[in-house]
């Protein structure tokens, strides 16, 4: 069995529409797993990934296949997110494949991250299998959808797969497609060793586990190879391919996947995108690897307990080579202490990494508020990019101010229409466009600031659409707008951590509204504490938070005023010493409380 015989592909769709189900029926129908270990969702083992219902990271396994030719196939599979945050690891995947299964519901019809992932895999020249799944819901409507994929994707109603994956209707045919459509990959086991590598995860014992795309040569226990951006070279222990656990194997060769040890114990040696090459007999040029991500929304990661700070260090540097489409950098916060300044894909993508870190390496973390990258030109002429809001320089040496932007498509039922649309507008949005898929379904095109989406715009948007709308977004660069920098004043000292970055008009009501959400969730103190907002010296917001209050003058019953009058003094005294000296502890919610403003 070699290259005639191998198919590598993924699977792409909408969130929900059916992928991780539909791998389920594939490993079962190809006996891969056997029945009495199957459970739904298997290829999703992460804790994170069940409870949320989504697939966070790309899952390569490898399946056997008997066709009705007779022949015998080897089927590597990787199946992909779905979320609009993990495009780059989609990307990844689509990579280290020659073909994709493109899954659209047949109740639901085509989304917007349908059309994401669909683009994606046309830009990369993948060949695309279309199936309809769902066909078992009373709710499908088959003839619709088709009509939607031939009008707007450019599928013939032929070519499309009527599959159920809940049932397993249609799997042989999905099989049996992606041996006809897809073609075999390509490679020389003769030449020099390149295998590229499109995904990679720390264990403490093995070091550095490598996922890999052979594309030409061969690797096996033994070799000593070379990692292609940094130079360095290490011995192979192990090479092996995936089941539903690392099988040993004696060598991969041109055009499989599979995973291989070396000892790596440097996280930084292994860069995904990076080729692998023989020491000895090393290949002349790389292959191209990946576009580097751009991360697009910045926080703050800090611990709760500061001696937690080393093993926070260690947990991001193990995580961040699982995923490499995050960045992070140290950052010390007055109120906060030592912490890391990380950057990533979306808000969703944040939640996610920070839920592994404490998971993953029981940690407890607070976060930041979430901000996004401007770019500030200075009077000089040098040009800046700011994510963090207390790098933010003096408006006096300012000369433009610019804030990132993003083309959204958001695809809906036409009697949601008018309260999207005045979501939209109600976040700076200015539209482009607006078309019927069909009778029933409108898609929108709108270009809207990065820093109105990063908060609640999506649980908004499926508040308003009753959950029915999807949303999907790329960037298109900067545009020239008025900022400012709103500061967060408690008991007179400025809370760093909830320094924000905000367009000007919008400052006096954010100010405001932050100002009473941290009333409510800053706890009473032995003295009264204000909560100022103030943009450099004014103050444009305030409130205040009462003090707690003890009945000093209950044990007098009676008498002359002055007994009480003395009293309320003394207390009154005592209440401007703890002032001086008081500092407030500021809890999570409080971070949080940014989130939940309009």
């Amino acid at each position: 069995m070699y290259l005639n015989q191998i198919r590598n592909f993924s699977i792409i769709a909408h969130i929900d529409h059916g992928k991780s189900t539909l791998a389920d029926r594939l490993l079962e129908y190809t006996g891969t797993l056997d029945k009495r270990i199957m459970r739904a969702q298997v290829l999703d083992d992460m804790e994170l990934e069940r409870e949320h219902g989504v697939t966070i990271k790309a899952h390569p396994i490898r399946l056997t296949y008997q066709a009705r030719d007779g022949k015998t196939y080897m089927l590597n599979l990787i199946d992909t997110p779905g979320h609009v945050d993990f495009t780059y690891e989609v990307s990844r995947s689509l990579a280290a494949t020659e073909g994709v299964i493109l899954i659209v519901d047949a109740s639901q019809g085509v989304e917007a991250q349908t059309l994401a992932h669909l683009h994606l895999a046309r830009s990369q020249g993948k060949v695309i299998i279309p199936v309809l799944n769902k066909i078992d819901l009373p709710a499908a409507d088959i003839e619709a959808v088709k009509k939607q994929l031939e009008d707007n994707l450019g599928f013939s109603a032929e070519e499309c797969i009527p599959a159920s994956a809940k049932e397993g209707t249609g799997t042989e045919d999905i099989l049996e497609a992606v041996i006809r459509r897809i073609p075999p990959p390509q490679g020389d086991p003769d030449a020099p060793l390149k295998a590229l590598i499109f995904d990679s995860w720390f264990d403490s014992y093995q070091g550095a586990v490598i996922y890999l795309r052979g594309m030409d040569g061969i690797i096996k226990a033994g070799d000593r190879i070379q990692l292609m951006s940094s130079g360095k070279d290490y011995q192979v222990s192990e090479v092996g391919v995936f089941r539903l656990s690392l099988v040993k194997t004696e060598a991969l060769k041109a055009g499989e996947v599979g995973y291989c040890l070396a000892g790596i114990k440097n996280i930084a040696d292994t860069k995904i995108g990076d080729t692998i090459t023989h020491y000895q007999r090393p290949a002349k040029v790389p292959l191209p690897g990946y576009k580097e991500a751009k991360p697009m929304v910045f926080c703050g990661l800090y611990p709760i307990n500061p001696r937690d700070y080393e093993g926070l260090s260690e947990a991001i540097k193990k995580l961040h080579l699982n995923d490499t489409s995050w960045t992070y950098a140290p950052e010390s916060s007055n109120a906060l202490g030592f912490g890391y300044r990380c950057g990533f894909l979306g808000l969703f993508h944040s939640e996610i990494i920070q839920e592994r870190l404490e998971r993953e390496y029981d940690l407890e973390l607070i976060a930041t508020p979430p901000s996004v990258p401007y770019r500030i030109t200075h009077t000089d002429g040098k040009i800046v990019e700011v994510e963090n809001p207390s790098n933010f320089p003096d408006p006096s040496k300012i000369s433009v101010m610019e804030e990132p932007f993003i083309k959204a498509t958001i695809i809906l039922p036409q009697e949601y229409l008018g309260g999207v649309m005045r979501l939209t507008q109600n976040r700076r949005g200015i539209q482009k466009d607006m078309e019927y898929l069909d009778a029933t379904r409108v898609v929108l095109t709108y270009e809207l600031p990065l820093n109105e989406i990063v908060r609640d715009f999506y649980d908004r948007l499926k508040s308003v659409s009753r959950g029915y709308a999807s949303f999907d977004y790329e960037h298109i660069g900067y545009r020239v707008t008025k900022l400012v920098k709103m500061d967060i004043l408690i008991a007179a000292e400025a809370v760093d951590a909830l320094s924000s970055i905000m367009p000007k008009e919008k400052a006096y009501f954010q100010g405001r509204d932050l100002a009473l959400k941290l009333k409510e969730v800053i706890p009473r103190q032995q003295f009264a504490v204000a909560i100022q907002a103030a943009i450099g010296a004014k103050v444009i917001a305030r409130e205040t938070i009462p003090a707690l209050r003890k009945n000093v003058t209950a044990k007098c019953y009676g008498g002359d005023i002055t007994r009480k009058r003395k009293l309320l003094e003394k207390q009154k005294a005592g209440k401007k010493r703890l002032k001086q000296v008081g500092r407030i502890a500021i809890p999570q919610e409080a971070f949080r409380a940014i989130l939940s403003i309009d």
